[in-house]
């Protein structure tokens, strides 16, 4: 039997050729697909399924258009968006060669401890705001270290957090009020917790270069702190 929902799949090739919904069906379809996704993450909140099919829904908003143009008001995000920057696709092993301390190696050692995996994604995309959902996606774990948020839950919404502050990511919007929502009725006593890291993240992406202009992959070698000092972040990890 056919669902009612497109998967994510589905929705992730529509992108090249469909940025945005146009009739009142795709409308619909669009807004049942993130209301399903929303209300799935706040029975299982590490549901990744629905975390991908929130995201990818959200690149056919409108906000995520807004959002897109905004980011593109400052001059070197403008123009890696442009551009289609994208690196070649890297080897942990490799990477891992690179002196302690250094992006390449602490962003491998980070993966290969938790257990996750790179995400290279294929570059055919016509619209800006689908380009930014595959880099974003892409370097998630580069923020994870270059910011010093942790991975645990309420560490990830601190930086997502981060994301609204930085360049007004719906899905960070989403997933911050998924989590308010979540402990509110599951967990109240990790409020204040979540709080902290929420206030944390919206000041420390405000005060921040944009993340989303840097060309990583092009320097693995330069220090981590080396990174945070150019771009305006705390030496030490913040949280988790």
């Amino acid at each position: 039997m056919n669902s009612l929902y497109p998967s994510a799949t589905e929705i992730r090739e529509s992108l090249a050729t469909n940025p945005f919904p146009t009739s009142a069906r795709e409308r619909n379809v669009q807004f049942l697909t993130l209301i399903k996704a929303f209300f799935s993450l706040l029975a299982a909140d590490d549901d990744l399924t629905a975390v991908d099919e929130l995201s990818l829904a959200l690149v056919d908003s409108d906000a995520f258009r807004l959002a897109v143009a905004d980011m593109q008001r400052d001059p070197a995000v403008a123009a890696l968006i442009q551009a289609r920057y994208q690196p070649p696709a890297h080897d942990l092993d490799r990477l891992l060669t690179y002196p302690v301390g250094s992006l390449g190696h602490t962003y491998a050692a980070m993966l290969q401890q938790q257990g996750f995996e790179r995400i290279d994604m294929p570059l055919d995309v016509t619209a800006d705001t689908a380009y930014v959902e595959y880099r974003w996606q892409q370097t998630h774990d580069l923020w994870h270290v270059v910011t010093g948020f942790g991975t645990d839950e309420i560490s990830e919404i601190g930086l997502q957090a981060f994301y609204l502050a930085q360049f007004r990511l719906p899905l960070a919007g989403m997933l911050v009020a998924n989590a308010l929502i979540s402990t509110t009725l599951l967990a109240p006593e990790a409020m204040p917790d979540l709080l902290r890291a929420i206030a944390f993240g919206w000041d420390l992406g405000l005060q921040a270069k944009p993340l989303f202009a840097q060309r990583w992959e092009d320097a693995w070698e330069k220090p981590v702190r080396q990174w945070r000092a150019e771009l305006n972040l705390p030496q030490e990890g913040v949280l988790g």
